[in-house]
């Protein structure tokens, strides 16, 4: 198989990237000459020999949890936006196997918020980012660029982080707009959620979370119990950010 794409991470049973190549591949007609596979690595100091292993059939990849920051020493290159955001999500392969880092996360966030009713009715001027890790470096760079003002919530206390324990019913009332970009939920530990105070939730509310898997988090679940305008969960900007890395790796 000439051309060869796939997805870099720790636990990637959950992923829908080869279900979702693999069916591109098979409409445009590429079936016999690409292929998508999941690569597990324990460790990213396994990557280097995944890459020489694959060898110049590789073309392209995917990164996910926990080596979005991790995969930046590793690579040859980095575009702008991705070395802005301090994270990578999408590995073109270029010739004598060079590696550029790109981050699509970035592009399937913010089409998604600007094509999401509620959001565009509420106009949210503060948003509240759960975690710290790669995938909210894109989202608060895209928040950023529209215009948002983000504080960064984290279970850990740090200069500039809220605690959990610090969302207070004036902080709540203050950031209309909560995102969770933490694998809180994911499968197969979809039992999990952030504990931020939903009960001070309210219909000036929107929560969107970046799993996708399963669709309705219970993060999401608890906020429309408590009365909240909408959710938006992840699918729609995984879509996204794979359109985009499509298009990065060249292959329209």
């Amino acid at each position: 198989m000439q051309n060869q794409f796939g997805l870099i991470g720790r636990t990637l049973s959950h992923s829908f990237s080869k279900g979702y190549f693999t069916e591109k591949f098979e409409k445009l007609g590429l079936s016999e000459s690409h292929e998508y596979h999941l690569f597990e690595l324990e460790k990213i100091k396994e990557f280097p020999d995944l890459v020489k292993k694959l060898g110049l059939e590789l073309k392209g990849l995917n990164v996910t949890i926990p080596y979005k920051q991790e995969i930046m020493p590793f690579l040859d290159e980095i575009d702008e936006a991705a070395q802005k955001i301090g994270a990578v999500n999408t590995i073109k392969v270029l010739p004598k196997l060079k590696l550029k880092g790109y981050n699509s996360d970035y592009w399937g966030f913010r089409w998604t918020l600007e094509t999401w009713p509620e959001f565009r009715e509420i106009q949210p001027q503060k948003a509240l980012v759960l975690g710290k890790g790669g995938a909210a470096k894109a989202v608060v760079v895209a928040l950023n660029d529209l215009g948002i003002e983000v504080q960064y919530v984290s279970r850990k206390k740090e200069i500039g982080t809220l605690t959990y324990e610090e969302l207070t019913q004036e902080v709540i009332d203050n950031y209309q707009l909560i995102i969770n970009t933490t694998p809180l939920g994911m499968y197969p530990n979809v039992d999990s959620f952030p504990e931020i105070p939903y009960h001070l939730l309210s219909s000036k509310h929107l929560l969107y979370d970046l799993v996708y898997n399963p669709a309705e988090t219970l993060f999401l679940k608890k906020g429309k119990e408590n009365g909240i305008k909408s959710t938006h969960s992840g699918l729609a900007m995984l879509h996204g950010q794979a359109e985009k890395a499509w298009e990065i790796w060249g292959e329209e």
